[in-house]
């Protein structure tokens, strides 16, 4: 099986470059984020032309997270333990053949020391209060997304520029350790060690062509994902075409 997470930075911008995506590489489950689309208006239909089918939970202009998927989508949980109907959609899972596939998109935090910082490190905490909640499913749990935290110095392009900055900062930091102390393990790390592989790269002063970005999207699986992990990879090629997402898709695969 493989498990693939993109933010598409709005899904009616980019429809055509993800039902693309979808044709030429075909995932078997695909984790999308800030979809930026309510629930009424999701392309559903394209999806399942594609023979994939869709769980999603949207919002208008922001945020958004939905599961694609081409093999039954079981147990499907939208929202933290405490959401509300009107809260933002950041978290959205369901199982797939066995496995818990948990889609996520931090918030941004925007600044360190404002309110929206202080947000930010409380979502971790709630999503580990969310995994603590549930019992691992047979083969095992995949936590993918947009974290919005680069998690090592090899992790972004200017370690001293951008240390304590946001992104980069301790209590960032510590609250992703925090949250993988559940007991989960960043697949990418398990067969890429290499500096300098990045999913994001800013629109603005080239940072893409001069290689400037920041690895914010990862694949988190528990031990028993990781055992049957045997590959992970970042499709740094979407980032270069026509008005792309500022993300790019990373992929695992399963055995």
């Amino acid at each position: 099986m493989r498990v693939a997470t993109w933010n598409v930075n709005s899904l009616r911008a980019r429809l055509d470059l993800v039902t693309a995506w979808l044709k030429h590489v075909e995932p078997d489950v695909l984790c999308m984020q800030e979809t930026k689309v309510e629930d009424k208006d999701f392309p559903t239909e394209e999806f399942e032309r594609l023979g994939y089918g869709v769980a999603k939970a949207g919002q208008k202009s922001y945020n958004g997270v939905a599961i694609a998927s081409r093999l039954p989508l079981h147990d499907v949980r939208i929202g933290l333990l405490a959401a509300q109907p009107d809260d933002h959609k950041r978290v959205i899972s369901a199982v797939v053949d066995d496995l818990r596939v948990c889609c996520v998109y931090a918030p941004n935090g925007k600044a360190v020391g404002t309110p929206y910082f202080e947000q930010k490190l409380d979502w971790f905490h709630q999503l580990r209060r969310l995994l603590d909640s549930w019992q691992e499913p047979k083969n095992g749990l995949v936590v993918c997304g947009d974290y919005n935290v680069a998690p090592e110095a090899r992790d972004v392009f200017d370690v001293e520029k951008m240390r304590g900055q946001l992104h980069f900062h301790p209590a960032e930091h510590a609250a992703l350790k925090h949250l993988m102390e559940y007991g989960l393990v960043d697949l990418f790390r398990l067969h890429q060690p290499a500096a300098g592989l990045y999913s994001w790269w800013d629109y603005r002063a080239g940072s893409f062509r001069r290689n400037m970005g920041l690895r914010i999207d990862y694949m988190l699986g528990s031990k028993a994902a990781a055992d049957h992990c045997t590959q992970v990879k970042i499709d740094k090629e979407e980032r270069a075409k026509e008005r792309p997402s500022d993300h790019c898709p990373v992929i695992a695969t399963f055995e």
